[in-house]
């Protein structure tokens, strides 16, 4: 299921695959009285309607359990998308077949794409791989295992319930989710039985047989549902009663292909136009590919017929139900391959092709500065959501360095009109301070594992601490340079060496400590930590000197030393925040229990 559907809970998808279901038997159903047949129309549409729900229930606990399953490593599994096309792909099918969302990638390229973290010609290769992810729910529920279905669900319970460590309790979710999606398609498949003798149906069924009626209906299911798997699930389930042919099926699967680009297209509304070419890439895949093979249907079920299993033993319906939904899962996935490895080596020049599309557009800069790393589409998949919180953090950092750089030579010679430029960099500070922390709180108020709620706090504590540094730029050193133009005060530039020598190792712990969080760099910490004593060295003789400075015969010495001095403590005080903020990465490498003391 789609993430950015998560707070309708999946009741819209229901409700719309209820009316497909619905609008699918009313007019067999009004048929039947006039030919004379008899079925419990009452009974079918609960067994559909119940099955349906619990195979998307199922479903979308599986998810989430993959999700928690792969924990932090869904970050590692990101940090290749930037290598080449190949591994592109590769990472694309791993990560929506893991959190069985192609939306999610998509949004997920959004970002990285606008942030000029990746190129809109290696995001081609992640949308592709993405693509043949979403085939491996319908890969496995074509397998015939629903007899072993409540077996899952009863594994998966125990393991939910009498599990110690949350690990276990995630396998179980995934277990029984795993078996609710057999069993919900078993209870499918089961209520679809008496149709195999239904005349008006199977009159219906002639009709989607014909590609193009067949891909416009379950392009529409899919639009409207956003999820190609429940359309795939309905499919397959009417498979496993025979009920309709492999071509029927592939066109449906085509359908469902075009479909599901809808998501794509919602969350590249109000984007910039980085995020409507990655869209328009997807969305270009799906109907290219499917104009290419709808003329070729037959020749494609030959051979999906040929590189699958077959019951040769059996005939007519039987048959159909044996070999069918395997032919339709793989068929699926054929396509999808296919694509991906007819554009691949095309990515470049289709890159190109999108943005002749889509060009750039100059756009006004906004008055206000605003987050680029945080999606709430990301909310309900912690690693990823908490992966851009870090990188928007660093960017808050990047914010204070720039103030920070600023700060020395606007404090010690700048003018009026400076020091106020100075003071009101701290507004952005501010401002992306205040969009972290609602960020972090939304992720707050999922289910996290222990380590995703630790990292809720560090994350937290460094935005707090980055604020903070802004905050005493703002009040502290900009006061002093206020006073210095009000006192007449110059600094000699001697002094202006000294201070400027603390300076560069307050700037360089800084730096460091900033990238220990942005990068997860213990190495840099660990400087950070050892800065300690040096700092307190230099400081000491910072002090002797300004001491020798006030004793000398010099105008305004002591509104001089004061001034000074200010500066020195200010610059003290932004050490001891950056060894905060780097202590949340070091704190890591110690013993549990002392992390806890620590905490």
């Amino acid at each position: 299921m789609t993430d950015w559907r998560r707070g309708r809970s999946g009741r819209n998808l229901l409700l719309v695959g209820s009316a497909f279901v619905v609008w699918l038997f009313a007019l067999p159903g009004l048929a039947a009285t006039a030919a004379g047949q008899s079925i419990e129309w009452w009974s079918m549409g609960m067994q559909l309607f119940g099955g349906l729900a619990i195979f998307l229930f199922g479903m979308e606990q599986m998810a989430e359990a993959l999700k928690k399953v792969a924990g932090n490593r869904m970050k590692t599994i990101l940090g290749t998308l930037t290598t080449n096309r190949i591994m592109g792909l590769i990472t694309g099918t791993v990560v929506t077949a893991v959190i069985q969302s192609s939306s999610v990638t998509t949004v997920m390229l959004v970002g990285f794409v606008t942030a000029g973290l990746m190129s809109l010609s290696q995001a081609i290769g992640v949308i592709l791989g993405a693509d043949i992810g979403t085939t491996i729910t319908a890969q496995i529920v074509a397998f015939k295992v629903t007899k072993y279905a409540l077996l899952l669900v009863g594994v998966g319970f125990v393991l939910m319930f009498l599990g110690k460590k949350d690990m276990t309790k995630h396998y179980g979710v995934l277990v029984m989710g795993l078996g609710m999606i057999f069993f919900g398609m078993g209870i499918m498949s089961t209520g679809m039985k008496p149709l195999r003798s239904y005349e008006p149906f199977i009159a219906l069924m002639q009709q989607v047989s014909n590609p193009i009626v067949g891909i416009l209906v379950a392009t529409a299911f899919t639009g409207l549902v956003q999820s190609s798997s429940a359309t795939m699930g309905v499919v397959i389930a009417m498979a496993m009663q025979g009920l309709i042919t492999l071509e029927a099926g592939i066109a449906l699967a085509l359908g469902a292909n075009i479909g599901t680009c809808a998501t794509a297209g919602l969350a590249a509304i109000g984007k910039p136009r980085e995020a409507v070419r990655v869209a328009v890439a997807h969305v270009a895949f799906k109907i290219v590919g499917v104009l290419m093979i709808v003329w070729f249907i037959p020749p494609f079920a030959d051979l999906v017929r040929y590189i699958s299993p077959s019951e040769p033993g059996l005939t007519g319906f039987d048959r159909l139900a044996a070999e069918t939904p395997r032919q339709i899962a793989n068929a699926h996935t054929v396509f999808n391959v296919g694509i991906a490895l007819l554009f691949l080596p095309l990515a470049p020049l289709f890159a190109r092709f999108c943005e002749w599309v889509v060009p750039d557009r100059p756009m006004a800069e906004p008055t206000v500065i605003q987050p680029k790393y945080l999606d709430k589409e990301l909310l309900s998949t912690p690693p990823l959501a908490l992966d851009r919180a870090r990188r928007e953090v660093g960017r808050l950092g990047d914010r204070v360095e720039e103030m920070l750089d600023a700060a020395l030579p606007a404090v010690t010679s700048g003018t009026e009109e400076e020091l106020r430029d100075l003071a009101e960099l701290d507004g952005d500070i501010d401002i992306l301070h205040g969009h972290i922390v609602e960020y972090l709180g939304q992720i707050s108020l999922g289910e996290l594992s222990s380590e995703e709620s630790h990292e809720v706090m560090e994350l937290l504590q460094v935005a707090n601490h980055l604020e903070q540094i802004g905050d005493i730029i703002e009040t502290n050193l900009v006061t002093t340079g206020r006073r210095r133009i009000e006192e007449g005060v110059v600094v000699s530039k001697a002094t202006l060496d000294v201070i400027q020598r603390y300076f560069d190792e307050v700037s360089q712990a800084f730096k460091a400590s900033v990238n220990s969080v942005r990068e997860q760099d213990r190495k840099a910490a660990r400087r950070v930590k050892r800065m300690k004593k040096d700092m307190a060295a230099l400081a000491e003789e910072t002090a002797r000197y300004e001491l020798g400075r006030l004793v000398a015969d010099e105008p305004n010495r002591l509104q001089t030393f004061t001034r000074e001095m200010e500066m020195i403590e200010t610059l003290s005080r932004i050490y001891r925040m950056c060894r905060k903020i780097a202590r949340t990465q070091w704190i890591e490498m110690e013993e549990p229990e002392v992390r806890q003391a620590a905490e």
